[in-house]
Order: C-alpha cells, then sequence, then structure tokens
C-alpha cells in the first residue's frame, strides 16, 4: 500500500474523508477537526459505545458498526488508518485493492493541521498528556488561541482538541507506533520546531524490544528540530540527557539543579496547589503555583514556563495561566466526595508514575490516610518486567489492593505480572496490602474497610470495571442510610 502521489498536490480535490478506527480517543478528535475544517467526514469501528459514540453523534458522524469493503462506498478521497486496524483487516484489504489515497492518524494530523503551524511538541515516556495541557491552557489564558491535540480531556475547553486561530499547534508527542504499514513512532510526523523531553524509560514492551530501542527512537525525534528550534529538556534523567546529545538546535536543561538552565527551589505544597521559585540562567526568575499537586507537576509546569518565555509570554501571565489549569480527566481527579471519602481517578500504570502520583497524593491530602487500588492493564504492565520495579512505588499508601490482571495471548505465565506477588513484596517491605482475582472482590474487600476522611486513588488507564461509579453509588447509599 502506498500513499498516492496527487495528495499534496491538489488538496483542494478532498472532500469526502473516511476514517477507519474512529471511535479511538486521537481518532474521534481527529475527525471534529476535520468535520470543523468543512470536510465531510465517515468512519467505522467494532466498538461503538459512549462516550465517543455520543461525542461523534453530536458532530454529525455516525460510524459504521464493523469493517467491511462496503464501508468505502461511495468512494472517499482519501482515508485515515488508525493504528489499531491489521493488514488482514477486511476493510484494509479492500482499501489498498481500490488503491484509495491514504494516511496515518499522524499523518494526517501533521498535513491537514501542524505544517502550517508553530509546531510544540511535548514528549517524554511520562507526563505528556499534563504538560502539554497546562502548555495549551497557558497559550489559551495568555490570548494566543492554540490549535491542540491531546491524549486528555483538558478542563479549560472540556475537549482533547481545538481549533484555534493562533500561530502555535501543541501535540502530545507519542513514542507509540503509527500505523501496520509505519512502525515507527507517531511523534516522528510532528514537525517540530521546540519540543519538550520530560523522560526516557522503558515502556510499551509490545513493541519495542528494550530502552535502547525506545532512545533510538527518541533520537530520531531530536534530529528533526531545526537549528533555529528548541529542546526544553529533563537534564536530570541521563537517557534524556544520552538523547539529545547531537541536537541540531539549542537545549535548555530544566530541574532541581540550580547549574541548569531552568531551576526549581522551594517546592511548597498547600492543599492540591504547589507554590514553587524558579531561577533561569543562574537568576531569580519567578514565583509560581501550579493548580495541581506534586513535585513533577513542578517541572512540567518550569518545561512549560520555559516554552512560554521563549515565545514572548510574560511572567504574569504564565503564572496566571498555571495557577488557573483546571485539570485534565483521569489525572489526579476528583471524582467525588462523600461522607468525607475522596475518590480520585488517575492514569498512572508505569512504576514512575504510580510512585511520583502516590507522593503527590499524600503531600496534598497530608493526614488523610490514603487507599491505593492498582489495576495493572496495559501490555507492558502486565508482564513481569515490572514486576520488582513496582515494590517501592507504594510507600505512600497506607492500604493498596492491587488486580490481578487479564493475562496476554501468548505470554508465558512466567513472564507475566502477578499481583499476588507484589501484595506480598509489599507486606514484606512492612505494607498493608492484598491481591484481588477481581473488581467485584475490590469492592467487597474495600467497602468495610473505609474510614471518614480516606482519600481512595484508583489507578488503571482503562475503565476499570466502571469501578469509580460503583464505589462512589456504595458511598452515598451508606450515607443515605444513614441519616
Amino acid at each position: 500500500m502506498k500513499l498516492s502521489a496527487d495528495l499534496n498536490q491538489a488538496p483542494e480535490t478532498i472532500r469526502h474523508i473516511h476514517i477507519m478506527g474512529i471511535c479511538g480517543t486521537g481518532m474521534a478528535a481527529l475527525a471534529g477537526m476535520l468535520k470543523s475544517s468543512g470536510y465531510s467526514v465517515t468512519g467505522s469501528d467494532k466498538a461503538i459505545y459512549p462516550p465517543m459514540s455520543h461525542f461523534l453523534d453530536a458532530m454529525g458522524i455516525h460510524p459504521m458498526d464493523g469493517y467491511a469493503p462496503e464501508n468505502l462506498s461511495p468512494r472517499p478521497d482519501l482515508v485515515i488508518v488508525g493504528n489499531v486496524i491489521t493488514r488482514k483487516n477486511p476493510e484494509a484489504v479492500a482499501l489498498a485493492q481500490a488503491q484509495i489515497p491514504y494516511l496515518s492518524f499522524p499523518q494526517a494530523l501533521a498535513h491537514f493541521f501542524i505544517k502550517s503551524r508553530t509546531s510544540l511538541v511535548v514528549t517524554g515516556t511520562h507526563g505528556k498528556t499534563t504538560t502539554s495541557s497546562l502548555l495549551a491552557s497557558c497559550l489559551h489564558r495568555a490570548k494566543l488561541d492554540p490549535t491542540f491535540m491531546i491524549g486528555g480531556i483538558v478542563r479549560d475547553f472540556d475537549a482533547n482538541f481545538h481549533l484555534g486561530t493562533g500561530p502555535h499547534f501543541v501535540s502530545e508527542g507519542d513514542e507509540y507506533d503509527t500505523a501496520f504499514f509505519d512502525k515507527e513512532s507517531k511523534f516522528l510526523h510532528y514537525r517540530p520546531d521546540i519540543a519538550i523531553i520530560t523522560s526516557v524509560e522503558f515502556d510499551h514492551a509490545d513493541i519495542f524490544a528494550d530502552l535502547d530501542a525506545i532512545k533510538r527512537s527518541f533520537k530520531k525525534f531530536v534530529s528533526l528540530l531545526p537549528a533555529d528550534g528548541l529542546i526544553v529538556a529533563h537534564l536530570e534523567d541521563l537517557n534524556v540527557v544520552e538523547v539529545i546529545q547531537d541536537a541540531p538546535c539549542e537545549v535548555q536543561g530544566y530541574g532541581f539543579d540550580k547549574n541548569l538552565d531552568w531551576s526549581l527551589d522551594k517546592v511548597h505544597a498547600e492543599g492540591r496547589n504547589t507554590h514553587f521559585k524558579t531561577r533561569f540562567q543562574g537568576e531569580t526568575w519567578a514565583d509560581l503555583t501550579v493548580r495541581l499537586p506534586g513535585r513533577h507537576n513542578c517541572l512540567n509546569s518550569l518545561a512549560v514556563a520555559a516554552v512560554l518565555h521563549r515565545i514572548g509570554v510574560s511572567k504574569n501571565l504564565i503564572n496566571q495561566g498555571l495557577s488557573q489549569f483546571g485539570g485534565i480527566k483521569r489525572r489526579q481527579e476528583v471524582r467525588g466526595i462523600i461522607n468525607s471519602i475522596t475518590v480520585i481517578d488517575d492514569f498512572a500504570h508505569h512504576p514512575t508514575a504510580v510512585r511520583e502520583t502516590l507522593q503527590a497524593l499524600k503531600a496534598a491530602y497530608a493526614g488523610q490516610r490514603l487507599i491505593t487500588i492498582f489495576e495493572p492493564r496495559t501490555n507492558s504492565s502486565r508482564r513481569s518486567i515490572f514486576q520488582k520495579d513496582y515494590i517501592p512505588c507504594f510507600d505512600s499508601s497506607d492500604l493498596t489492593l492491587i488486580r490481578e490482571p487479564m493475562p496476554l495471548d501468548g505470554i508465558p505465565a512466567e513472564d507475566l505480572f502477578s499481583a499476588r506477588q507484589l501484595a506480598e513484596d509489599l507486606m514484606t517491605r512492612g505494607l498493608q496490602a492484598q491481591s484481588c482475582p477481581d473488581t467485584d472482590t475490590i469492592l467487597d474487600r474495600l467497602f468495610p474497610l473505609l474510614q471518614a476522611n480516606d482519600v481512595v486513588a484508583i489507578l488503571s488507564n482503562g475503565g476499570f470495571d466502571n469501578i469509580h461509579a460503583r464505589l462512589l453509588e456504595k458511598l452515598q447509599n451508606m450515607h443515605s442510610e444513614s441519616l
């Protein structure tokens, strides 16, 4: 399969765009951006259900249920192929036979929206969604009206995309692969002018053989920066230091080390707000506040401040943007407080993200008991790769319940993650922990243990059997019965 050569030569001939795998979060957002730009958009998927079905319906896009050759009739001018589509997919086979021009998701994003704007790309193993959301929100509050595509719902926009009138495009630079016909990382298509690199660790064990493979991908990304570009890099991460060694542009380092271009000092938590002092090139720069808990979010904010400073945003507007940030759904999101028990939803799954998230919540809710419910769900977290790495990550948790994950097909039992083993290791460490076979068991065991002022942090990158709503419903019922 090859992209037809006339796509760039005659873009005005494109009217009807069909999207395969349209119900993915990013694909649905792209559909909305294209629809808002005046294109006729159709799509197909095998799993059409809320909230994405409602999201698409509201835009007048009604996906076809399942993949079939008939979905390409009437013949679209262009097809965008999601990375959930395999080479043997019947619709993909029909696409090849019909010789219809096609693009991957990141190629389409670059072709229709990035290439005409200054591209601000946030990359790294951790913190991409939060950092890119902070950047987009600060640009918005500075009246620069950015266009963006982000992997989470940004509360300042109540969406994960926005078509702005300003000169900047903010993207979450994902290192995951692009499509079945392009196994390179998505972020290699995003034409970066300014980039943030938050961290580089091993992840995505289903597509990367080891850490070196991930580093090679990040090095390719770094090589894409223009000579007059800028990389804002967390240089306290030695893997980041390695991948930017041959950068073709200026690199500004950030972290806690005062010898870096940008540094943090005197971090102070006040509830879910965090205050910190900043230095730039050895001089005191500004006192800032971010409306998020945790030292890691101060680092994310510092990187954002560095980019905004580069493009001319004032210190005052930077602080306003950070301090008024509305947050992101599923990132330390308070889902409800009932009978003084707080239920929080978070996306953390990699060991580093789990550790940083729990440390931040423990500081934000000082003096309250922190209960963690953890579901390993990604391809990496369901393998034994991180089995031992998880052990010190739950030290901030007063009680941890771990769900046994669904096994991965084709992976030997000895190479799979064990919730039972992690619970035993945590107890050996002097922590309270239990493993549970399923979500029902977690709720049954949790509920009798809950006390006033508890904070329950639910960590999963999936829906987790609607555990948040079910727990809140049980708490509400208990509260009503006590009245």
